[in-house]
């Protein structure tokens, strides 16, 4: 064994100690490490490590602390152990599964005689408070996979060995703490007293593995954070993104609705939300027009030998329905390219025709798995912002930062701020190696020419092409995936689409797909959680609500209905013989923006007094000023 070799901090060579072999705790002490009791684990030359692991070489030491983003996932992974541990304990026979950190919190899986419910989770968690005030260490050891197997089988934990066969690596890590011992590969809290703040959230269902074929399991989830402070104020956020929930939101403003007599993933619009839609298409295509960007429009379904060609059949059938007519095979179209490739091949095109710019707001359908199903934000149809960009490859770089340019500004209009991540090429993918690097390296110019910050998402771009995701970050800090820009050599081959160059020789134009606010459903339903159904005027599907006061009021009430609706401002009365009290506090629940209250001073002086849903009151004022003020917040886009 090595003796006398250094150790010492990153970043700090002057405090290098040499030592013989010994733990990584016990250098960090004698290193004098400030706040040793907050560090999770450390990373050892790059590499994270427990602190309870030995140290026989030279090594450059980086303590990682519980309140870092490496700390918390460690201290998530870890407290989802503590609960797994809890849970066998507390019924037996439960056999357990996988039980990763995830944003925020963890989960874990479990096979049970019968599933899991809300109401155990109290007691799942007085058992985890006594599991961490016994203060039980975390240890790891390495076994063979043979004797890993042996162990698992003997402790009736089937998933677990079925694991171990599928990794096929010749030794695997285990963890232990207490009675408990799980398959992992680290690295761990020193210790289960290290929890100080965690709490158990719901109860799911979910497959083994994704697969809808194989058994369903009780997923707890639950958040843990370094400090009971972080917890409270994570609660709190919870809390206020319960009160969000587009799910309640839709229906209770009658956005919305789904019915199980329609179908899975299907929505169905009532009258108010099919005017948000059409407030944002309309916004959508003038956009879209004012930059250059032409208006098509392809057939739901069209051949399967159109799919066999493009690429998707082989590689996302899986995702698609498909139906027969004529004895002719069609595929239901999952995205809109394949129109959009066949109206630029329709007709030999000039490089001064380039680019083309083709937008259409295009339903699709998608095989989505029940499981992932939830409200506007994962459904089975939907509708796209869909473009394509042909254009010549020297014209490829203006044409991406012209959509990040696009991106923005449209973000700006909502009050986004956003992340971007370029995702590389997957395992199953189509196109040669040298298309595929020069996508990348046109997405990442682009960006680095916008002075954008990007992160690297390896393995996730399309099959046919890498891309940029666009993260959406909302009112809470939530972030979505709505935009995304994606760069294609491969197609245009597939379709044989060229374009005549200055040279007079046919050459091939490369691709851009791209969508900047996503699927209409999905973007709805991260407004909705964003605005909390507080729209702003110019979205809101109703603007103005008139109220009387008494009957003897409605005709000029009618009056003033009239008036303002043929100005374009979308309004409602509510004439009823109720308490004006009664009236407010509906239309302050339907959230919308302003309401006229009229009493017997708005007939005599023929005016009105405006009030925000906010409950303040404006002045009162002519008919014609409140129609000025609106329309010039709508205008505005305030």
């Amino acid at each position: 064994m090595a003796k006398g070799f250094d150790i010492h901090i990153k970043g700090h060579p002057s405090e290098g100690l040499k030592v013989e072999p010994l733990s990584i705790s016990e250098a960090l002490n004698l290193l004098k490490v400030k706040n040793i009791e907050g560090i999770a684990a450390a990373r050892v030359n790059g590499v994270l490590r427990d602190i309870s692991g030995t140290l026989e070489t030279e090594s450059e030491l980086e303590p990682v602390y519980i309140n870092s983003d490496e700390g918390l996932d460690i201290l998530r992974h870890s407290t989802s152990h503590i609960m797994a541990m809890a849970a066998k304990e507390l019924f037996p026979g439960i056999r357990v599964t996988i039980g990763p950190s995830i944003q925020d919190g963890f989960y874990y899986d479990f096979d049970y005689e019968r599933p899991l419910r809300e109401e155990d989770l109290p007691d799942i968690e007085k058992k985890m408070k006594e599991i961490i005030a016994a203060d039980l260490p975390f240890s790891r050891r390495e076994l063979s996979s043979s004797e890993a197997i042996e162990f698992f089988r003997s402790e009736g934990e089937d998933y677990k060995v079925e694991l171990i066969n599928d990794l096929g690596a010749e030794r695997v890590s285990l963890y232990t703490q207490g009675t408990f011992t799980d398959l992992c590969r680290g690295p761990h809290i020193p210790s289960t007293k290290m929890v100080k703040a965690f709490h158990l959230t719901k109860v799911a269902g979910a497959y083994w593995r994704g697969d809808e074929n194989r058994a369903m399991l009780s997923r707890v989830y639950g958040i843990a954070f370094a400090d009971r402070k972080s917890l409270q104020q994570h609660l709190h956020r919870l809390e206020e993104a319960r009160k969000r929930n587009h799910v309640k939101l839709g229906p209770q403003l009658d956005l919305f609705n789904t019915y199980d007599e329609v179908g899975a993933g299907m929505i169905v619009w009532h009258p108010k939300g099919a005017m948000l839609r059409h407030i944002l298409e309309e916004f959508e295509i003038q956009e879209h027009v004012k930059r250059g960007y032409e208006l098509v429009k392809g057939p739901t379904i069209l051949k399967t030998e159109l799919w066999k060609k493009s690429g998707h059949f082989e590689n996302y059938r899986d995702n698609m329905y498909f139906t027969t007519i004529d004895d002719n095979s069609y595929g239901i179209k999952p995205m809109n390219c394949l129109s959009h490739m066949l109206i630029y091949g329709s007709k030999i095109r000039s490089y001064r025709d380039l680019p083309k710019r083709y937008f259409e707001l295009g339903t699709v359908h998608r095989h989505e798995r029940s499981g992932v199903l939830h409200g506007l934000l994962r459904v089975r149809e939907f509708t796209q912002d869909d473009a394509h960009i042909l254009c010549a490859p020297d014209q490829l770089n203006g044409e991406i930062k012209g959509v990040l340019d696009f991106v923005k500004e449209i973000m700006d209009v909502f009050n986004f701020e956003y992340e971007l991540e370029i995702s590389t090429r997957p395992e199953k993918s189509i196109g040669t190696d040298e298309d595929w690097e020069l996508g990348t390296t046109a997405l990442i110019k682009a960006m680095e020419e916008n002075h954008l910050p990007y992160e690297i998402n390896e393995g996730d771009g399309a099959f046919y092409g890498p891309k940029i995701d666009v993260k959406l970050k909302d009112a809470l800090g939530r972030k979505w995936q709505c935009a995304t820009i994606q760069c294609d050599f491969t197609l245009p081959e597939r379709f044989n689409l060229v374009y005549i160059d200055r040279d007079g020789q046919k050459h091939r134009p490369v691709m851009i797909h791209r969508v900047v606010l996503g699927a209409i459903e999905r973007f709805i339903g991260v407004l909705i959680e964003h605005y909390a159904g507080a729209f702003p005027a110019w979205l809101a599907p109703v603007q103005v609500k008139i109220l009387t006061v008494t009957d003897r009021n409605i005709d000029f009430g009618e009056k003033l209905l009239a008036e303002i609706t043929s100005m374009n401002i979308r309004t409602e009365a509510d004439f009823r013989n109720e308490k004006l009290s009664l009236k407010v506090r509906e239309a302050q629940l339907e959230k919308i923006p302003y309401m006229l209250i009229i009493g017997d001073k708005e007939c005599e002086e023929e005016g009105v007094t405006p009030r925000q849903r906010s409950g303040q009151n404006l002045p009162f004022m002519k008919p014609e000023e409140f129609i000025d003020l609106i329309s010039d917040e709508c205008k505005q886009r305030r």
